[in-house]
């Protein structure tokens, strides 16, 4: 491939802006007077009408006009790039082997899969009987039922117990609000059963005949209710079980591996409950397991004999306790797997002689086999420095092999199975990169930033052969850092596109996720929050000092809590990105935890505070993206979301940039993109999805004078 030398870029800010950028008109936002007013501080909201036009049954056309703009803006800005964009999306669609089938998983006398045909968005989901020679039967051809829908999500695939119907969620919005459907396995027939506004799946009772679902709340999306469908009866008659009264609680409804029980658990983000009933008797009583206690979580675990609880109770890094099937109450806890201060407790898998347990320490993740009969335990070994790993699918009970999968930032996803009793492991699959990938050509480093407080920064950083530690190259550097969700090494083949180019490219593994415990998590939220932002700024300004990149070439990408982050950091420490893109992101924070007939609001205030709170209102207030914008220079910015987004509304983003246009005093460029027909999650064909990254990669290839 022909060197791009990048690090001859070295015209100023402006004058670059000016060769690369057209001078088209911005747009701009009408501005209305709102005031907020509460702890006595008075704040005018001008954007506010964009909130008030959507939610309150207005007419939506003013606030879609504006949307439609800045797409028109955005569109002119990045005209000479379609080209470029287009390569670059063939470019990477054309890595994925488009005949595909996933690893077939066995579970009650079937072998499921799905697959996917050449030139298709979805797939075919699929099973056969006994063995993988049987004959093919097409339960779902998505393809099929997608057609005709500029968004479709199909989820939830749940079989009855004696293997002759399915339950299924459809969302052609993409507000995950999902209808549910029966299909007959036997005659091919499917039923509408008139359940609406649900989570998308259903789980089956062992009578093959009832069925037990969650309900959102219509205008927030609370998970708020379950209740129980008997087939062929009026689903408007279905029995109410179980209701969540309090508003921070999310709630869902599972089955235990074993088949034995039906559990609705109830979960905050630092407290939970669960409930249990025979799965032989669905028309019986639920029981609670353990009233929920005050910044208590656990769950759940069926053996034949017992129960394992996974706890944080007098456990910041959680730990296992076994208690009696029939006295689960917390005096009846007794230590299985005792805490530890130095290793995360995550999860258990249970099989019948063997459980394997999902733990983290020191940043990785790592897998751990228990004997049932003889209670040794074993580690699975990995040569890598820096890697992922985790359970996959294994939802047979009655199995002594185990599934997972390992990845790292240069070697493809690899599905393994191994047997539990003679340790012999077996590839399934990797995933198969087209194009003749050679990980070989590809370094990866696990580095360690110094904070502010003098805490150490775990970095993930992956870049090409030959890339060269002089401060001239480009750098591309990601993070989340909210809701104890770690970002772990892995790879993907879509970012060989800019690491082909001379990028390379880096996780920070910043306080508010959960890769170095429990504690990291407790260190990022809340009163704390702000941590999340300066780990951040200290891991970019780390990379600068050691020459991966420089201000003139460091780019920063966040998306939802993490585009919370790029708009914090945008305030912050403008000077240290050349480009932040900041997808879907949460930047309005005080409005929205002030409102709580927006989704999902009131399961935040175990994250982010609640602002009826005078003092949580003022420190929320101090790092809040919207509220902190000022008159000064910023970098260069692209901003995405979706009309239908239900997790972060369209007009957090919208409000954001209109303010960012007001106040900013530099020419750096400022683009908004709104997907009208989706949502959170951006577009739900299988190749769509790559149009937004192309975009992405293109804005940062753009600046960076990069055109093929």
């Amino acid at each position: 491939m022909k060197k791009i030398y990048l690090g001859l870029l070295v015209m100023s800010a402006s004058t670059f802006q000016s060769q690369q950028f057209p001078n088209l008109k911005t747009p701009v936002a009408e501005k209305q007077e709102h005031i907020r007013e509460i702890h006595g501080d008075k704040v005018n909201d001008p954007y506010y009408w964009m909130i008030d036009y959507f939610k309150k049954g207005k007419d939506s056309t003013k606030v879609v006009d504006y949307l439609k703009a800045e797409n028109t803006y955005w569109e002119g800005m990045m005209k000479d790039t379609e080209p470029f964009r287009e390569k670059l999306f063939q470019e990477m669609k054309a890595r994925i082997k488009e005949k595909d089938e996933s690893v077939p998983v066995f579970k009650n006398g079937y072998h499921y899969y799905s697959r996917t045909e050449t030139g298709k968005q979805y797939f075919k989901y699929c099973r056969k009987k006994g063995s993988l020679t049987a004959p093919e039967e097409v339960l779902l051809d998505v393809d099929q039922m997608a057609e005709g829908h500029p968004y479709y999500a199909a989820s939830g695939f749940s079989i009855s117990p004696d293997n002759t119907k399915m339950i299924y969620g459809v969302d052609d919005v993409s507000r995950r609000q999902y209808k549910l459907f029966l299909k007959d396995l036997s005659t091919g027939k499917t039923i509408d059963l008139g359940i609406k506004n649900t989570t998308g799946s259903a789980t089956w009772a062992n009578d093959n005949k009832t069925i037990f679902y969650t309900s959102k709340n219509p205008e927030t999306l609370l998970t708020e209710k379950i209740f129980r469908h008997t087939l062929g009866t009026d689903s408007t008659k279905d029995v109410l079980v179980y209701e969540e009264k309090d508003k921070t609680n999310y709630i869902g409804v599972g089955k235990t591996k074993n088949n034995k029980f039906i559990l609705i658990e109830s979960r905050a983000t630092t407290s939970s409950e669960t409930r249990y009933l025979d799965a032989n008797d669905p028309n019986g009583n639920f029981k609670v397991f353990q009233p929920r206690i005050k910044d208590v979580l656990y769950d759940v675990t069926s053996l034949e004999d017992k129960f394992l609880v996974t706890t944080n109770k007098d456990a910041l890094n959680f730990k296992v306790v076994e208690v009696p099937l029939d006295k689960t109450g917390i005096e009846n806890w007794k230590d299985f797997i005792p805490h530890r201060k130095d290793v995360l407790m995550e999860d258990v898998s249970a099989f019948k002689n063997y459980l394997v347990f999902s733990e983290r320490q020191n940043g990785l993740t790592q897998l751990v086999i228990y004997d049932r009969k003889t209670g040794k335990k074993e580690f699975l070994k990995f040569d890598e420095a820096a890697y992922t790993v985790y359970p996959s699918a294994n939802p047979e009970y009655n199995t002594d092999n185990f599934r997972f999968g390992y990845t790292s930032m240069i070697t493809p996803s690899s599905q393994y199975e191994q047997d539990l009793k003679t340790g012999k492991r077996t590839l399934l699959k990797q995933q198969e990169v087209l194009g003749g990938y050679q990980k070989e050509n590809y370094t990866t480093e696990r580095l360690f930033a110094t904070a502010k407080d003098g805490t150490r920064i775990p970095i993930s950083i992956v870049y090409k052969k030959g890339f060269k530690k002089d401060g001239k190259n480009p750098l591309l550097l990601y993070a989340y850092g909210s809701y104890g969700s770690s970002m772990d090494a892995t790879f993907s083949s879509n970012r060989l596109s800019l690491l082909d180019r001379g990028f390379a490219y880096a996780i920070a593994h910043i306080r508010g996720g959960q890769e170095m415990g429990r504690q990291w998590y407790e260190d990022g939220k809340m009163m704390k929050k702000k941590n999340t932002f300066t780990d951040f700024i200290d891991a970019g300004e780390y990379l600068v000092k050691e020459k991966y990149t420089s201000p003139k070439h460091l780019y920063a990408q966040g998306g939802s809590a993490g585009g919370l982050l790029m708009g914090a950091i945008a305030n912050m420490s403008p000077e240290l990105w050349n480009g932040v893109i900041s997808q879907v992101p949460f930047v309005d924070v005080v409005n929205t935890m002030l409102d709580t007939s927006i989704p999902l609001t009131t399961n935040e205030y175990d994250e982010w505070g609640n602002p009826n709170n005078k003092e949580a209102y003022f420190y929320m207030k101090s790092y809040s993206p919207y509220e902190n914008i000022e008159k000064k220079n910023y970098p260069n910015l692209l901003v995405t979301t979706g009309l239908h987004d239900s997790q972060v509304q369209y007009f957090e983003p919208a409000k954001w940039v209109a303010k960012l246009r007001d106040m900013k005093t530099d020419k750096n460029v400022l683009l908004l993109k709104t997907d009208m027909d989706y949502g959170h999650g951006g577009a739900s064909g299988r190749f769509d999805y790559l149009k937004d990254i192309a975009l992405v990669y293109a804005f940062m290839f753009k600046l960076e004078g990069i055109n093929k």
